[in-house]
């Protein structure tokens, strides 16, 4: 009777809900189970590159990971244990009970969902300790403005003034002016944190507010109201005496309303704002400072200083030249820009015409405003080519302060057919490099160090791009719309006739109607079915971090489409056909979700670029890779077993490859890739990537700078040799074992012999490395080809590392690291002497040493065999030389140094230290001078002047005329990592005998 009563109670229980829905249940059961375990598998796949990241990002000195991402670490880690337990229950569950365990598993469902979108973090994994008092920004040369400077500090140390505007119109120097500021105050004790936010346009509470907590070293919720997370942020502002600094300010806004502690006579905190309206500072009720133009002194001094002194030199420019600054209005924007327009130009004809076509411009200005954008103008307008003007002008499309990647950017100019592609891809990129190379000459856009702390990236000021904006406004067909928080498409009134191009990147837009292509919406899920039906002239479609999970069938009718971007769109499960896509020339599935690629791939003759990494990427199947006869640029990942040795026996044999990006799980693929690429050498880029490992190595970011790069992580390096490809420039490795040094344990070829253009060498956890080159009287050669072009030299927690070189029995040391320009070394626990004095003669080239972290070094330099106070070594070309917290150095060299070219000295934590060996320039009467370059001489805080004054010098008087270029900072255990051009770190040793 129980076996009959018990179930009909779970069926009764079950049907509280409406029968349809329970049927529902039941029968989609197991398939729901199914889409639970795939979810759960995407949550956990996201989870584990979340985690791969952390393993880099988190090795930069300073930072520590958000509270947001910890804390949806533990929420994953929840959720598997829930879901693991549904998933025991449906193995087990009487067939009565699946409706009600259905229920449980779409909710489960839904759950998982939406913790997997909350994994996205687009603003980073990491930030700042809270242990500094704020970030150095980069800064250009700040020409004048004293006035302003002085006004602005008078207000900074006066308690009564608690809110401070500097304004004018865009391009006067405002921001210049406070990044100068900004430096300057950290260097002082008046304020606990100084923090740095750009506003931009449209205020986005919501960032301003994670900004300033990330400053803070703390994190809001996003999912949060907007009220509360201001409670939050005020009390987190509480306990601190801070400077706020808010750039570009456009909007009024309360600084309650965004939790922004009020400044006080008590609380001696500050608020400065900087803003082209006068109407938002009065609204704060500001104290304001309005920057004026240059003088014209001072605008020739900066124009100089742009364009080069040397044009001085040319008969009959000075006068010219003169005009011209005149002409642009003491504005300095206006001064940088013209003045990199016209650098490297020594006809005076050409000068003369440039003062007629500025004249041309001004004269048409009528408001302020143009006033500026004239002067602008006429250098976009003298870059006279149109391919650059229109490279110039797509910038433009993006959000206000995007920051382009060099490789991300010229992609896009030759995906839009803004390149003339008519040779090679490559050479098409290369004309790219070109052309960014020129708008950074000319200024119109700005090199600067991404936010990310990592590699180089370009900016287009906000007033350069508002004149792009406006001139592509007629005649070119453009609506500009990015980064505006739009949550839906414009009104029909602003889609006028003849339009070409529309950028609403950026945005919040979750729906669209048929006619629209958006990218970087990343609620948009859902494209309409008959969305590209009409579309048969597009071709150029981007629906990159999106969130969509399928693209419409009418995709296939899109004939003439020549690029497709997919990239990061993470839940794109669904392609059509692509069959009839015979003129696409780019498919970028970066990172897409889908799990088998597309039928009618074999089709797509034309196709050029290739990226097909897909972490979830079942198979390629054979035929498909052949058959893409003009394929120049591929990318794969095999990322299981099933994608191995099949595919790459395809690689090896596309004739037209002239790039190749690709991950391999095992030495002996990775050796079968370069040795049968009869080709390889024809290769103009590569990025091969070895591991022997789950790591996820794409997390690692090789900067552009190299672009034939290896990168080896995990490997456990025994009887098989690792054969590296030719031309080699940029290599890395990472948690590497069974290694002494670079030849192997069989005495099998030297893995670098042929890698003889190699420029940069990092190794990263590294335990088996005991030395970089090893010499001694039997070596047969003492030649080290591989090092001849080595430039940079980066190693870090390799703690069996004991010395770079060494020496046994060598009369004479080779000119080995005679290239070299930058070493750094961090946390080689096992090194008490750095560098031989007998190599000190090859080190001619050396610009920067950073030593941080090896807690046995004892002495930089190892003396020589002979009197070692008679030593004398030289660093010609020696910038910077740091030293980070290193306990038992006692001695930087015996000997005597030469150093005429230093700028700076950073010494933290070396507390046995007691001499500075430095020779400086003497006067007739014997005083020394500092040498010509010395900017600063940087001590911490706890050493202080008690331990500077203990240090002994050569010269009785150093010590004194050193005093001026003393800092103090508070405590500070960094390695340089973020402050070097170094994502994750790499590369081999090796010994010659």
């Amino acid at each position: 009777m129980a076996d009959i009563v018990g179930p009909l109670i779970e069926i009764v229980n079950c049907l509280s809900t409406p029968t349809c829905t329970y049927v529902d249940h039941y029968r989609k059961f197991n398939g729901d189970v199914n889409g639970l375990r795939d979810k759960l598998e995407d949550l956990n796949g996201r989870k584990q590159d979340i985690e791969s990241r952390l393993q880099v990002e988190v090795h930069v000195e300073e930072t520590v990971v958000k509270e947001e991402v910890q804390l949806w670490i533990k929420r994953v880690q929840t959720i598997n244990d829930e879901v693991q337990a549904i998933l025991g229950k449906a193995r087990r569950v009487k067939w009565y009970r699946k409706a009600c365990l259905g229920k449980d598993v779409r909710r489960k469902i839904d759950e998982v969902k939406e913790i997997y979108k909350q994994g996205s973090f687009t603003g980073g994994l990491v930030i700042a300790s809270a242990g500094g008092p704020g970030i150095i920004l980069p800064t250009e040369d700040l020409e004048g403005e004293k006035s302003v400077k002085e006004k602005l500090r008078k207000y900074l140390m006066d308690d009564e003034v608690g809110i401070i505007g500097v304004c004018w119109i865009g391009g006067v120097g405002k921001t210049t002016i406070m990044k100068h500021v900004n430096n300057e105050l950290l260097k002082e004790d008046r304020f606990q944190k100084v923090i740095w936010v750009t506003v931009s346009y449209p205020l986005n509470v919501l960032e301003l507010q994670k900004k300033i907590a990330l400053a803070m070293g703390k994190t809001l919720r996003e999912d949060e109201e907007e009220m509360m997370r201001a409670r939050k942020l005020m009390d987190i502002m509480e306990r601190v005496r801070f400077l706020l600094i808010l750039d570009d300010v456009w909007e009024i806004f309360s600084l309650s309303d965004v939790g922004i502690r009020e400044p006080t006579r008590q609380n001696r905190c500050k608020v400065v704002i900087t803003s082209r309206s006068i109407e938002v500072c009065n609204f704060l009720g500001c104290e304001i400072v309005k920057v004026q133009p240059l003088s014209p002194g001072e605008s020739l001094n900066l124009f100089l200083n742009k364009v080069g002194h040397d044009v001085l030199q040319v008969a009959g420019l000075k006068e010219i030249l003169k005009l011209i600054v005149e002409e642009c209005a003491g504005l300095p924007l206006a001064i940088v820009v013209i003045a990199g327009g016209m650098r490297g130009e020594y006809d005076i004809i050409e000068w003369r015409n440039a003062l007629n076509e500025l004249r041309q411009c001004v004269k048409s200005a009528k408001g302020m405003e143009d006033e500026i954008f004239r002067r602008l103008k006429f250098s976009y307008d003298r870059l006279k080519s149109s391919e650059i003007q229109k490279c110039f002008l797509y910038c433009s499309l993006f959000r206000e302060d995007y920051e382009f990647f060099r490789k991300e950017l010229i992609e896009s100019w030759i995906d839009e057919g803004l390149i003339d592609e008519s040779g090679r891809r490559q050479e098409a990129y290369d004309r790219g490099h070109v052309f960014l190379n020129r708008l950074e000459k000319n200024c119109l856009l700005e090199k600067t160090v991404g936010g990310n702390g990592y590699g180089y990236v370009f900016k287009m000021h906000d007033v350069v791009r508002d004149m792009a904006i406006k001139s592509i406004g007629v005649g070119f067909g453009y609506m500009v719309k990015a980064g505006m928080n739009l949550k839906k498409v414009p009104n029909e009134s602003e889609w006028v006739r003849d339009l070409k191009k529309v950028s609403l990147r950026a945005n919040g837009i979750s729906k669209i109607p048929v006619g629209l292509i958006l990218s970087n919406n990343a609620d948009l899920a859902e494209i309409p079915s008959s969305f590209f039906e009409d579309m048969i002239g597009l071709k150029v479609l981007d629906l990159s971090g999106t969130g969509i999970e399928a693209l419409p069938d009418s995709i296939s009718n899109l004939v003439n489409l020549s690029a497709l971007r997919l990239r990061e769109c993470r839940g794109l499960k669904y392609l059509p056909s692509f069959e009839k896509l015979v003129a696409l020339k780019k498919l970028d599935l970066h990172r897409a979700g889908i799990e088998v690629v597309p039928k009618g791939m074999a089709m797509l003759v034309s196709l050029e670029y290739l990226d097909l990494f897909c972490p979830k990427l079942k198979e390629i199947p054979m035929g498909i890779l052949p058959s893409l006869l003009s394929l120049q640029y591929l990318v794969v990942y095999p990322s299981s077993a099933i994608i191995r040795r099949i595919n790459l026996e395809e690689v090896v044999r596309l004739s037209n490859l002239g790039s190749l990006e690709c991950g391999m799980g095992g030495i002996q693929d990775f050796n079968y890739l370069v040795n049968k690429s009869e080709d390889f050498e024809s290769l103009t880029a590569y990025d091969l990537r070895l591991t022997t490992g789950k790591q996820d190595i794409t997390a690692y970011a090789f900067s552009d700078e190299y672009q034939r790069k290896v990168l080896i992580f995990g490997c456990e390096i025994g009887e098989e040799c690792i054969v590296l490809p030719d031309k080699l420039e940029d290599l890395w490795i990472n948690h590497c074992k069974n290694m002494k040094n670079m030849r192997c344990s069989s005495n099998k070829a030297v893995l670098l012999e042929n890698a003889t253009e190699l420029r940069k060498c990092l190794i990263w956890d590294f335990e088996g490395i005991e030395c970089m080159v090893e010499l001694d009287s039997s070596s047969s050669s003492l030649s080290c080809p591989v090092l001849d072009k080595l430039e940079e030299l980066y190693i870090r927690d390799s703690p069996n590392l004991s010395a770079l070189v060494r020496v046994e029995g060598v009369a004479k040391l080779p000119l080995i690291f005679s290239n070299l320009k930058s070493l750094l070394l961090h946390n080689c626990l096992g090194m008490t002497k750095l560098l031989p004095f007998e190599l000190l003669q090859a080190l001619q080239n050396l610009e920067e040493i950073w030593i941080s972290g090896c807690e046995q070094m004892e002495e930089i330099i190892a003396s020589s065999d002979s009197d070692a106070s008679s030593d004398i070594f030289s660093f010609p070309k020696l910038r910077k030389l740091r030293l980070n917290y290193l306990p038992q150095l006692k001695n930087i060299c015996s000997g005597k140094g030469v150093c005429d070219s230093i700028e700076e000295i950073t010494i933290h934590h070396c507390r046995k230290l007691k001499r500075i060996p430095l020779q400086f320039p003497l006067l007739d009467n014997g005083q020394p001078v500092p040498p010509p370059h010395l900017r600063e001489i940087n001590i911490d805080e706890q050493e202080s002047k008690e331990w500077w004054e203990s240090l002994k010098w050569d010269h009785p008087n150093a010590q004194n005329m050193l005093q001026p270029f003393l800092k103090l900072h508070r405590e500070r255990r960094y390695s340089g990592i973020d402050e070097i051009e170094m994502h994750p770190p790499l590369t081999f040793c090796f010994a010659v005998s």
